[in-house]
Formats: C-alpha cells, structure tokens, sequence
C-alpha cells in the first residue's frame, strides 16, 4: 500500500478517469464560486446543471440541517413519508401517477429502460424489447445507459455492445418511424441535447413523435435529466409541446439542488410491469435526500424562478447573437432553449473553456464543438450581464490567439 508523499492533498490516489481542470473550489454562494487560492468565479456550469439554485440556497441548506439533525437513511422496506411527499409533488405536477427515486439521472435511466421492457412483457408482448434512441444523446454511465446512448467514446474496450440498443439521427422522425417495429419496446430521447450540443426538438417534433409512439404501441421515455426542472422556462420541457407528454420520465441534477437525487416518473400504465421485487435501491429516495428535493422542487417551481429562466434566456439569446455578428471567426451558431444554451465555436471549444475560465467565467464544454453556459436558474440580469462582458473578452483572446 503507497502512502502520500507530503500532508497536502493530491489527485495520487484518485482514479484517473477525469481530466480536470487545474482549479479547485472551496465555497459558493449563489452564482459565485471562491477557489481554494482566492480568486472569484461567475459560475455557468452550475455543477452541469445541477446547482439549479446557485450555491449555499438558504432553503436547501436549512432543510439538510433540519432533515440531518432528525433522520439519514432508513431501508425502502419502510414507508419514508419525505419519499411519499416528493412523489406527490411531482406527480400532481406531471403527466405522471408514480415515481422511484434514485441517487442519479443514470440509474431513473436504469429504472426506465427496464420498466419499458417489463412493460411489454407483462403486456403480452415479450418480443418488444428494443430501445431506439439518437445520435449526440448522453443517458449516463452505466452499461445499459451508454448502450441507449452509443457514443463510441464511452463504449469502446467494454466488451461487446449490449443488444437492442439503436441510434437514429437527432429529430429524424422519417427515419424513426421507418425504425419502429413489432420489437420496439421504447424511444428514448432528450427534449433538449446537453453534452450532444444544445439540440432542441420543435413543439411540433414533440407533438409529432409523441403521437407516433401512441400510434405505434411504444412507449416514450424522455430524459430530463438535464433539460428538465425549469431549466426551459418550463418545469419540464416536453410542457412547451401541446401534447407531449411521455410515458415515464427521467429526472435529476436540479431535482436535488446539488444532492444526489434523481427520479423515473411514469403512467400507471408504463409502470404496470414494475412489480414487488423486480426493482430496487438501498440510497434511493432516503429521508435526508428527499428532504433536500422537496425544498429544491418548491423553491424551483414557483413563477418567479420559471419567469426569470425566460427573461434571463432572452437576453443571453439575443447578446450571444450580438457577438455572433462581431465575432464571426469565433462563433458559428447560437441554440439550445432557455438556460440550456449551446455556442457553437470555430476555435477548438476546450481551448476556450480556458481562456473563459482565464476571465474569470466558468462554461461547460458539448458535442459538435459547442460550449454550454449552464447558469443557476436564479441568475439576475446584472450577473447574465458580466457573464457576457467576460465571455466577450475570451472571444477577443480566440482571435488574438488564432491570429498570433
């Protein structure tokens, strides 16, 4: 067994499957991000949307010092009523009747994919076990996850590909409906791509890809893990459709404000196969967990929050494009929708994650070289306002740099 060479922390012992930048944080509050050597940071990743409510929200902290002081963990062989409480919330807020909670948006994948498959067994229709899904999407990091997803980056040198698993080209619905067949179990889609590059589906795609399921028996399972929670302007993304609304949903990130919380949502019907002992968790859906989800849903879910996800998307919308016209050899493209915003880059997109993080301003990287500003959904218009001011000046050193 190796021991640290020195009393200081160091990365020796952590396995080495992230590339991290060279930065570390010891505090936050609100938008801002302090780091461990004292410097300041606008922070538009927001835990890859996750941190829906910035840093430190009084109402998340006070409900995990209350919940913390009271009860932790307990098995699912109990009731939780904190679980049944969250559950409420959601469905009365939903197309939903019944939630499983999870610790993380790749296992309400798990739960949906397997739900989605029991579905027609128990339907009847054991041979329906196929998942189609779409090029550029992300699922998660399990094996059944990375397999609806097929990202050849995170499939390769894991042994052979799981079978039933397909991708089409995002919001070809030509090609999906050629696809579907008497095997379909299930389409799998995010309303809005994250890490694929900010892709958003039409309302008329949703409306047209909901009814094409119906139509064909399958079911529909959006994965809101990231889009989902306001993100939009929206509780849920699939609501600016007229009807959209999927058979089981997955939902995360911002459902926790931080902590690990995550949900799979479905009908009755959808969930019909998931029956006593076909399913489980140890953490999923303990007290302390859905303490912190419940504060986080209520203080998400209000007017104000969902009002101000628009106003602020508005103005970032049309100032991106305004540099979009001014810098033409930086910026190809502007999408996404709401505060999922993608900005497609000439320069290579992690060399300018950089050069932001250089001006103090921190974005994530995407698909299709896009940068993704991620902020918390609370973000006011003075802070989307410096936010572009220092995203301006990393534009101006890709120039200076592609020029040198």
């Amino acid at each position: 067994m190796s021991s640290p060479t020195s009393s200081s922390p160091s990365q020796q012992h952590i396995m080495g499957v992230y590339n991290r930048a060279p930065l570390a944080f010891e505090r936050g509050r609100g938008a801002r991000l302090f780091s461990t050597d004292g410097e300041e940071y606008l922070d538009c990743v927001a835990g890859i949307a996750t941190d829906g409510l910035g840093h430190a929200h009084p109402a998340l902290v006070e409900a995990l010092k209350t919940q913390g002081e009271k009860l932790w963990h307990v098995s699912n062989i109990y009731r939780i009523p904190e679980q049944e409480a969250l559950a409420d919330k959601l469905c009365a807020n939903t197309f939903a009747d019944v939630a499983f909670f999870t610790n993380s948006g790749t296992e309400a994948i798990e739960c949906a994919l397997k739900a989605a498959r029991r579905y027609h067994v128990v339907d009847g229709h054991a041979e329906r076990v196929d998942i189609v899904g779409f090029e550029g999407s992300f699922h998660g990091r399990s094996y059944a996850a990375v397999n609806a997803s097929g990202n050849p980056g995170y499939l390769d040198g894991f042994g052979p590909r799981l079978p039933g698993y397909s991708q089409l080209p995002f919001g070809d619905l030509a090609a999906l409906k050629a696809a579907i067949n008497e095997t379909t179990a299930a389409v799998i889609i995010e309303p809005v791509q994250g890490e694929g590059g900010a892709r958003a589906l039409t309302e008329a795609q949703l409306d047209e890809l909901r009814a094409m399921t119906r139509e064909a028996g399958v079911l529909l399972i959006y994965d809101e893990v990231q889009c989902g929670m306001g993100r939009t302007g929206k509780l849920f993304a699939y609501e600016w459709a007229g009807d959209a609304a999927p058979d089981i949903m997955c939902v995360a990130k911002a459902l926790g404000g931080g902590f690990p919380v995550g949900a799979c949502l479905a009908t009755t019907e959808a969930a019909k196969g998931m029956t006593v002992g076909v399913h489980g968790s140890t953490y999923g859906g303990n007290p302390l967990a859905m303490a912190v989800g419940q504060a986080a849903f209520d203080a998400i879910n209000t007017p104000e929050i969902l009002d101000n996800v628009k106003q602020v998307a508005g103005y970032f919308t049309q100032q991106l494009n305004g540099l979009k016209d001014r810098f033409p050899d930086v910026i190809v493209d502007i999408r996404g929708k709401g505060l999922l915003i993608g900005v497609k880059l000439i320069p290579n997109n992690r060399e300018f994650m950089v050069l932001a993080r250089d001006q103090k301003l921190l974005v994530a990287g995407g698909g299709d070289n896009c940068v993704r500003l991620l902020p918390p959904l609370n973000l006011t218009i003075a802070e989307a306002s410096e936010a572009i001011a220092k995203f301006e000046k990393a534009c101006e050193a890709a120039r200076a740099k592609a020029a040198a």
